[in-house]
């Protein structure tokens, strides 16, 4: 039914920036991470067979929050089953094996090793930006709906929108035209840059705006895995009514957790 490349594809991707703009020299290291070298700002990653390390626990489907039919009948439940179980769990196994070779870079924190994508091996690189970017991009989408949601945000990020956009309805606006407006499959997203600055803006496939140096406060998902079941082609359709199960307290968490790391 749907034109789309399957996500167990490692063909390369659409050119887009992420290809040629410099990436932000920054990198966390988290728990068996700690140990992982650093050379310059960049990340040292010998192999498995160079480093003989046990290899960390591999990625994992997260749980939904909420029940597979919770958010009918905006995301209709088949569409849920296929899109988390079928769609995300690919991309999941995509990223394992992309990773399974390289311990010390599997220890690290998944978004820190998109945050730094052109340091990444480049035998695995696409994989990375890839699978990768689709199992950080899916662990957001989910993390930010839920059901009797929707309304608007209040609070810091109520105001940094309204600073930003005008108001709630412009940003709105903004956000479904930068949706609807993405060629072929990708998503639309909701940024802060390092300045604090709030931007929207869509990227191809399963890029991400942690590659070009911004950080993910939302994002909505248009490929059409996503709708394709319950909007057909009506991508404006479901841009529309995606507003009504977006969960705000989850979106604000996201917000000042983005503006902390922005501060650093």
């Amino acid at each position: 039914m749907f034109d789309e490349r399957t996500p167990e594809s490692n063909a390369p991707a659409t050119p887009h920036p992420l290809s040629a703009e410099p990436l932000p020299r920054r990198t966390v290291l988290r728990g068996a991470a700690a140990g992982a070298a650093l050379f310059g700002g960049g990340l040292v990653l010998p192999s498995a067979a160079q480093e003989g390390a046990a290899k960390p626990a591999p990625q994992a489907l997260p749980a939904l929050p909420y029940a597979v039919d919770a958010l009918e009948p905006v995301i209709g439940t088949r569409i849920m089953e296929l899109h988390h179980g079928k769609h995300h769990a690919a991309y999941v196994k995509g990223i394992n094996a992309a990773l399974d070779k390289y311990p010390k870079l599997a220890a690290q924190d998944l978004q820190d090793v998109l945050r730094n994508l052109a340091r990444v091996p480049e035998d695995i690189r696409t994989a990375v930006r890839n699978h990768g970017g689709g199992h950080v991009n899916h662990s957001m989408f989910w993390e930010i709906m839920g059901p009797n949601a929707g309304g608007e945000p209040n609070g810091e990020l109520g105001a940094a929108i309204t600073s930003t956009f005008g108001d709630f309805a412009r940003f709105k606006e903004a956000f479904n035209k930068a949706g609807g407006g993405q060629f072929g499959s990708g998503w639309v997203w909701l940024t802060l840059d390092k300045d604090g600055k709030l931007a929207v803006e869509a990227t191809p496939n399963q890029d991400t705006p942690l590659s070009l140096g911004r950080e993910v406060v939302m994002g909505n998902d248009v490929w059409e895995h996503a709708y394709y079941l319950t909007y057909e082609n009506r991508r404006g359709e479901y841009l529309a009514a995606w507003w009504n199960v977006v969960n705000w307290r989850a979106v604000a968490a996201r917000y000042n957790a983005a503006k902390a790391r922005a501060s650093r």
